[in-house]
């Protein structure tokens, strides 16, 4: 493991400011610290109530989405009334999507079924487990029908799981923006750990050791650390040694790992990234969920599903979770279900259409990053996903002078001058004087009709198609934009 004094702060983690691993109360303000994605946390601003109303600091009550399945593909706030404030939930950042018409194959599966008078169980049917078993057999995660489940989205699973399992929750800073606004729905503390320099999704294991042994220290019950080895919103992998001394560092402290998987079949280079599961290293004590949004199905058809632990802990784990979802009445729909479990089996089209897309958005990834880096941002080069995560603090200046001086400004300015949804990262846990973003991919390839949105599968070099070109040039004009006005000096 690293040797990193406990007590002194993490070299290189992103959570600049912090002590290692300090305990960051997300709900319940026992410690101060930024509000989570989503929602304001204590000594973060809320932007409620009247515009240009004085700025309040959160009460430690649990912002509640306006349903429990509030999963990625949600509302976005691009369609807010500039009365209305920016923290709560349902002004989230929508899933990263592919920009891509539904697979044929996969939309005649889902038709096929649209007749079907019967629904899915709770948990999922035989056909669909089936498929989700062979889908992990395939990444070597042997599993049984009775340790599986499907759920109408990643969102519902970790809602389901973190009542089930009870206790604190431990999120990566910065970490997906669905994450934590689930625990706070059920008045669970999320407490956000700092991740080293050269990736996100997993903390600092050391950070990690600290977080935990602070938030006893205070009375509290970390029971549950939620990450992800392919990353949303950063855009990449978690190197295997670090993965390896969080996890080790996690089953030292008991806890139980979730261990998010939708981005991990999405890899930009997947002869030089090597991607491994926690699974792999602590079977019984991790849980494995993928959202289908992310390689195999449209944001718009929810669908996901989880792999539980072998042993009676895991079969324990299992039934509880079926419990909740049953409560919740959250059962994947029969037409969906068909092409999920269409969509799990791999068939040549889907495989197909999956590297096509992942080779697709690799290019307009880095393309992106290219960008970002010449003007003179900061960001980790992407290795998997649809999206990256830069940091504009280099161009503080500027974006003052452009009247932005937090990320929620920083969200607005960038989303009205690209014309596209652009994150800022507090809504990913950060804080919100930081100056981070998420950018995504898949508005770069516009909204025009099916056929062409296709062709873009099949360009040699998307990145000179025209409606490309118009969305990269006008990415690079507001980025240079920056870089020229930060170079600028006044006359004195």
């Amino acid at each position: 493991m690293r040797h990193t004094d406990p007590d002194g702060p993490v070299p290189g983690t992103h959570g600049r400011g912090e002590g290692s691993g300090g305990a960051e109360r997300a709900a319940d303000g026992r410690t101060a610290g930024a509000g989570g994605p989503g929602g304001p946390g204590p000594g973060s601003r809320h932007r409620g109530g009247e515009p240009g109303g004085p700025a309040t600091a959160h009460d430690g009550a649990a912002p509640v989405p306006g349903a429990p399945g509030a999963e990625p593909g949600g509302p976005s706030g691009a369609s807010r009334p500039d009365a209305v404030g920016h923290g709560p939930v349902r002004y989230g950042p929508d899933f990263p999507g592919d920009g891509l018409p539904v697979l044929p194959e996969v939309a005649a599966v889902l038709a096929a079924a649209g007749s079907r008078a019967h629904g899915e169980p709770a948990g999922g049917g035989a056909a669909l487990l089936e498929a989700a078993g062979g889908y992990w057999e395939r990444r070597g995660l042997a599993t049984g029908p009775g340790h599986l489940a499907a759920a109408p989205g990643a969102g519902v699973l970790l809602l389901a799981l973190t009542a089930a399992l009870g206790g604190d929750v431990l999120v990566p800073r910065p970490c997906a923006a669905w994450w934590a606004p689930y625990a706070r729905l059920l008045g669970r503390p999320v407490f956000h750990v700092p991740t080293p320099a050269e990736s996100g999704g997993v903390p600092d294991p050391y950070a990690l050791l600290e977080t935990v042994r602070r938030v006893r220290a205070e009375g509290g019950d970390p029971r549950l650390l939620v990450l992800s080895v392919a990353d949303d919103p950063t855009g990449t992998v978690a190197p295997p040694d670090l993965l390896h001394e969080t996890v080790e560092a996690a089953a030292a402290e008991g806890l139980h790992l979730i261990s998010d998987e939708t981005w991990r079949d999405t890899l930009h280079d997947p002869h030089a990234t090597v991607i491994l599961s926690p699974a792999e290293m602590l079977p019984e004590r991790v849980t494995v969920v993928t959202d289908l949004a992310g390689a195999l199905l449209s944001p718009a058809w929810p669908a996901a599903v989880a792999r539980f632990p072998a042993g009676a802990a895991g079969h324990g784990l299992h039934a509880r979770v079926l419990d909740v979802l049953t409560a919740l009445g959250a059962r994947v729909a029969a037409p969906v279900a068909a092409a999920a479990g269409y969509a799990l089996d791999e068939p040549e089209p889907v495989a197909a259409r999956r590297a096509a897309a992942v080779r697709l958005h690799a290019r307009l990834a880095a393309a992106v990053h290219a960008t970002v880096v010449a003007a003179g941002a900061t960001a980790r080069p992407p290795q998997a996903g649809r999206h990256l995560y830069a940091d504009l603090g280099p161009l503080r200046d500027a974006l003052g002078a452009e009247g932005v001086g937090d990320a929620q400004e920083l969200e607005d300015f960038l989303t009205a001058r690209l014309g596209m949804p652009a994150p800022g990262g507090h809504r990913f846990g950060d804080d919100l004087p930081a100056l981070r973003v998420r950018l995504a991919t898949g508005p770069l390839l516009g909204a025009g009709a099916d056929e062409r949105r296709a062709e873009d599968l099949l360009s040699p070099d998307p990145l000179e198609l025209p409606h490309v070109q118009r969305a990269l040039t006008a990415l690079k004009s507001v980025f240079d934009g920056l870089r020229d006005a930060q170079r600028w000096e006044p006359p004195r």
